[in-house]
């Protein structure tokens, strides 16, 4: 799924993503957005031939940047968000959608948000497993702590799928 939304947006932004600076400045845009972060940037940029490793430290910049932004101020817009009416289903749903997936978080404490935040799958990641953390009140240091290490958990299964597996099945 995030291989073929991900395709879209190259096709979308292939003009923008002529130049050298526009591929580093679309990638890094891909791994700050909830759903696809790092692990769609690093799908768009083994696609667009992206140096592996310029690739892994844009996206990780990236994707770690997320990991404050949720834990901290997350709830806050959200809860700000959700005063205009227009915007008020969106954010219930989505914080029914992220508090669905808490048990594991609960269950297993800080090594369950690392986990979270590890596994490349849609709906996981740094946006919703810190918004579970700042939604169940977990201590923020602690969470920022494991959060940043499932991210890097991240980005190792994603190098070896985008620049691995993914190139060679193009290849």
């Amino acid at each position: 799924m995030a291989d073929k939304l991900v395709k879209s947006l190259i096709g979308i932004f292939g003009g923008f993503i002529t130049s050298v600076y526009g591929k580093y400045i679309f990638i890094f845009f891909l791994s700050l957005m909830p759903i696809l972060e790092l692990r769609g940037g690093l799908i768009a940029a083994s696609l667009l031939d992206i140096d592996p490793i310029s690739s892994l430290i844009v996206c990780l910049i990236a994707n770690i940047l997320v990991i404050p932004v949720a834990l901290f101020l997350m709830d806050a817009i959200l809860n700000l968000i959700s005063k205009i009416k227009v915007f008020k289903k969106a954010v219930d749903w989505w914080k029914k959608k992220a508090l669905s997936k808490k048990g594991s978080i609960e269950k297993y404490g800080y090594l369950g948000l690392m986990l979270f935040v590890a596994v490349p799958l849609p709906g996981s990641g740094a946006w919703t497993g810190c918004f579970i953390a700042s939604l169940l009140d977990m201590d923020k240091k602690k969470s920022f702590i494991a959060a940043l290490l499932g991210v890097c958990i991240a980005a190792v299964i994603m190098m070896i799928f985008s620049f691995g597996i993914l190139k060679g099945i193009l290849n």
